[in-house]
């Protein structure tokens, strides 16, 4: 319906010059009764031609030249709102269309051809992944999934760090263990790891090499075997989930090909760094900022920023024509003065879309589940899929805006009702397959050929709803929101379950029965495309 539209307007603007490039905006109204679709380019256009935005509506709905077989009418409402009403009849060749294309339906070429970065979970090799970890990597992947059905070609980069101070305390906290485990009575710091996994580490040591390592630097072999066992760990949970890394980038890289040293040449040669204190600032006053800032210490140690700048150096040099950056929301006032020390070497820094999420709290009986990582009584991710399953892991963590904060509630992601919207969702896929294997018994098919039999308002409810899946899509993609396609998801699944209460199939006159069937054939598709692309699975059975 859409698209009708688009082409509708642009034949039009040969006629009315002033709509000519225009970015004319369709929406679909909250309340049915004002159309299946509204334009507010009337009241948009009222500054530029000096009329009434009433005025200018009418004159556009005098010119178009519509199909009264797909539009039954056009109407101005309120201040100059343009509202459009399909035919019943014209609403049902989405159906054929979906499935035909099947699997592709929904899908965009919006971006083919594009090359797209998404970095995401990026936590250093200290530990297992959290929960809050978890928001990180499912929001991170969904989107990856999203713009790889817009077009673009896809890398999933894991960025992190095997040196410094969070690396060496925790080679030594493995060490300690370890003495410990050969018996000697050693000092554990509180601020060090605290997790069983840095005692089964440790033992894993004691099997192999008893005592032999004990006067190893830790910064050696514990550190390194350490990170091997946790990175293996990192992967295996994201394997649980469905993520797969292509890409894992290691910041060491960056000092060991001369990139943070080329960084800062290239800043003193464009009088952007300078000495102060005994330290290196960069000048970002003077690229926009509020105050420059820090980028070695004194002690020689480069801050966040100098890293941070070279490495996105190296996503432009690796042709992305998108860089996809998301951080948890303690990083929301740092990234400026990384895209500004990027901008300032003649980077497109428009290329980089920073994403921030907020936090997870799980909740359990009402009360917020406490967590710290060093002290190791937090959730693991692994825990949690093991309570709730990945499937509902995936969706708790996407089904709300990525700036809100996120209250996982254990005791609904538990159960299996309609409380839960990931069974809710599901479910509705499997019920469509049970009812194809009731009409498949009764001998009855799907067919194409009387689907203007699909009169009633639930039946077109849901063929609305159909129609516009492929426009959610592409706002979710252009607007980095995967909450929308779970918000679309569980509409189609309502207006699905209504559709079953009020509308029988086996029972109703053949023609009208097989017209049915071709609807939810077409409603299963569009609920499994949907699910497909949030990494979710959709069974058959239930």
């Amino acid at each position: 319906m859409k698209q009708y539209l688009e082409t509708l307007f642009e034949k039009t603007s040969h006629k009315l010059q002033y709509l000519k490039g225009k970015e004319i905006v369709f929406m679909v109204p909250q309340n049915s009764e004002h159309g299946d679709y509204s334009t507010n380019i009337a009241m948009l256009l009222t500054k530029e031609l000096k009329k009434n935005p009433r005025e200018i509506a009418q004159n556009i709905i005098v010119v178009l030249e519509y199909d009264k077989s797909v539009i039954e009418k056009i109407e101005i409402a309120g201040p100059g709102f343009i509202n459009f009403y399909f035919t019943k009849n014209s609403l049902v060749k989405i159906i054929p269309e979906i499935i035909n294309e099947n699997t592709n339906f929904g899908k965009l070429e919006k971006y083919s051809g594009k090359k797209a970065n998404v970095e995401f979970v990026s936590a250093n090799p200290t530990g297992p992944l959290t929960v809050g970890h978890g928001r990180n990597a499912v929001i991170g992947d969904t989107i990856a999934n999203m713009l790889e059905w817009a077009g673009y070609n896809v890398d999933r980069e894991y960025y992190f760090n095997n040196a410094g101070r969070q690396m060496r305390v925790l080679g030594d906290s493995v060490k300690k263990r370890y003495l410990q485990s050969l018996g000697e009575d050693i000092e554990f710091p509180e601020d060090y790891y605290q997790g069983d996994y840095i005692k089964e580490i440790a033992q894993k040591l004691k099997n192999e090499h008893g005592a032999r390592i004990k006067d190893e630097s830790e910064s050696g072999i514990f550190k390194e075997t350490a990170e091997k066992e946790i990175f293996a760990d990192i992967e295996k949970t994201l394997n649980r989930l469905n993520i797969k890394m292509k890409i894992f980038f290691n910041e060491n890289s960056l000092y060991e090909q001369g990139k943070i040293e080329g960084l800062l040449k290239s800043f003193e040669e464009k009088n952007l760094s300078y000495e102060k204190e005994g330290a290196v600032w960069l000048s970002l006053s003077e690229l926009g900022q509020e105050n420059d800032k820090v980028i070695v210490k004194s002690t020689g140690e480069p801050t966040y920023r100098l890293p941070d700048i070279a490495y996105h150096t190296t996503k432009f040099d690796r042709n992305y024509d998108l860089i996809v950056d998301l951080f948890g929301s303690d990083h929301a006032a740092t990234y400026p003065d990384v895209l500004a020390g990027v901008k300032a070497l003649g980077y497109d820094s428009l290329k980089v879309k920073v994403l921030i999420h907020q936090f997870v709290t799980i909740m359990q009986g009402g009360e917020a589940v406490k967590m710290s990582t060093r002290k190791a009584n937090y959730i693991t991710l692994d825990e949690l899929i093991d309570w709730v399953g990945g499937d509902v892991v995936r969706y708790f963590f996407i089904m709300r805006s990525i700036g809100s904060h996120l209250n996982f509630d254990l005791d609904i992601a538990k159960k299996q009702s309609d409380e839960n919207p990931v069974f809710y969702l599901q479910y509705a896929h499997a019920r469509i397959s049970s009812i194809l294997k009731m009409t498949d018994e009764q001998k009855l098919k799907s067919s194409l050929e009387n689907l203007e039999l699909l009169q009633t308002e639930a039946e077109q409810n849901l063929l609305k709803k159909l129609h516009s899946f492929q426009n959610d899509i592409e706002f979710a993609v252009d607007n980095f929101e995967p909450h929308r396609i779970a918000n679309y998801l569980e509409e189609l699944a309502s207006l699905f379950h209504k559709f079953y209460t009020e509308c029988r199939i086996i029972g109703s006159e053949k023609n009208l029965a097989e017209a049915r069937i071709s609807l939810i054939i077409a409603a299963q598709i569009v609920l499994r495309n949907g699910l497909t692309l949030l990494g979710l699975n959709a069974p058959d059975r239930m």
